[in-house]
C-alpha cells in the first residue's frame, strides 16, 4: 500500500479496512489478522497496527477477545452506517480534483450524467 504523506498512516490503514467491510471483503464476526500480522501486511509498526485496532474498536466496529484476537463486530447495522462518511470522503475529494482541473460545479454534474449513460 503507497501512502499518502498528508494523512496519518494509521487512518489510512483503517479506511482501507472499512472499506474491506462494506465491500464484503471482511464480513460481520470474522476475525481480524493479528497486529502483528496486520503490520507485517501493510508494512506499518506494530504500534501502528495496535492503534488502529484501538480506534476501530472506539467506534464499535471491531472488538477483541483476550486470548483469541480481534473480530469485526456482529452488528451489520454498524458495517452499514460506514457506508455514507466514506461516500462522502470520495466525493469530497473528486469535488477537489475536479476543481483544481478547472471544472465548476455544474460541468461536474454534466460530466457524471454523461458517464452514467455509458
Amino acid at each position: 500500500m503507497e501512502f499518502n504523506t498528508s494523512i496519518p498512516i494509521y487512518l489510512q490503514v483503517m479506511d482501507t479496512l472499512k472499506k474491506q467491510l462494506i465491500l464484503g471483503v471482511l464480513k460481520p464476526g470474522d476475525q481480524l489478522p493479528s497486529t502483528r500480522i496486520l503490520a507485517s501486511l501493510y508494512n506499518v509498526n506494530p504500534n501502528t497496527a495496535a492503534r488502529i485496532y484501538k480506534e476501530l474498536e472506539l467506534e464499535k466496529i471491531c472488538f477483541t477477545k483476550r486470548g483469541l484476537g480481534t473480530f469485526v463486530t456482529d452488528s451489520e447495522e454498524t458495517i452499514l452506517k460506514l457506508r455514507e462518511p466514506m461516500a462522502n470522503k470520495a466525493i469530497d475529494h473528486f469535488i477537489a480534483e475536479m476543481t483544481q482541473l478547472g471544472y465548476n460545479f455544474s460541468d461536474m454534474i454534466k460530466i457524471i450524467k454523461e458517464r452514467e449513460c455509458e
